[in-house]
């Protein structure tokens, strides 16, 4: 099933990473528009126009079209599993590798804010479970401003034991929450996984239980913690700045 892309930036990136195929439709011509239109051209990709209200209509209630909609085909996941992308890394004699699980991360535009800095950061794999989290919609790849089209993003039945899948490979996991080490004085293993907990509840104690190490960003606010896609992008330039 295709999925709306909307935003110019969202579109642009979406045309830009070239996975999948789709359409993109526009209804005016603007200085913006004509530069996703040229790209799609350059990409090969098909370009139609359409009255606002069928852009609406494509885009859903929630967003705002601004005479640009791209309906993307899905693309080929690049991995299908957690172990499929662990034997992406047996076959490319890779040791090093960041991998963030988000445990019942709910709120669509907290989801897209997260996989926008795991792609500044380089993430090699963002793990979902099936249930109690937000799924990949078009709020998601807007907020994003486009980097989940970069970013690989497998859903899974059970987190608990993709960790284990993890752990057995070599990989050392780091839970975020309030009671823990000091960020500054962690110390990330080659083979790092981050796990981020739900918005005002945290970590699971199913998953907290199988977390190597807690790390707890220092603040000095007066509300009890940062939302969770601000502290996933602290947490990550700390595990970056290790290395």
């Amino acid at each position: 099933m295709a999925k709306a892309v909307c935003g110019f930036h969202a579109i642009e990136e979406a045309l830009k990473a070239g996975k999948g195929g789709g359409t993109l439709y526009v209804s005016r011509s603007s200085t913006r528009i004509d530069t996703l239109v040229q790209l799609a051209e350059q990409k090969r990709i098909s370009v139609k126009h359409e009255g606002d209200e069928a852009l609406s209509k494509m885009a859903g209630q929630e967003n705002e079209h601004r005479g640009a909609v791209y309906l993307q085909q899905p693309a080929r996941r690049k991995y299908k599993d957690v172990g499929d992308f662990l034997q992406s890394l047996e076959t490319e004699n890779r040791q090093k590798a960041v991998v963030m699980i988000l445990d019942g991360i709910t709120d669509p535009q907290n989801l897209g804010a997260i996989l926008r800095s795991a792609d500044q950061f380089n993430v090699d794999l963002v793990v979902l479970p099936e249930r109690r989290s937000a799924k990949l919609n078009t709020t998601v790849n807007k907020t994003s401003a486009g980097a989940s089209a970069y970013i690989p993003v497998v859903v899974v039945k059970n987190l608990r034991r993709s960790l284990g899948e993890l752990k057995k490979a070599g990989f050392w996991v780091y839970g975020a929450d309030v009671q823990g080490t000091m960020l500054q004085n962690a110390d990330f293993d080659p083979r790092s996984v981050l796990v981020m907990g739900a918005e005002g509840k945290g970590l699971s104690t199913l998953i907290l239980e199988e977390c190597d190490q807690v790390v707890t960003i220092p603040t000095g606010g007066h509300v009890d913690s940062l939302n969770v896609s601000v502290a996933a992008g602290i947490v990550l330039y700390e595990l970056r700045r290790q290395e």
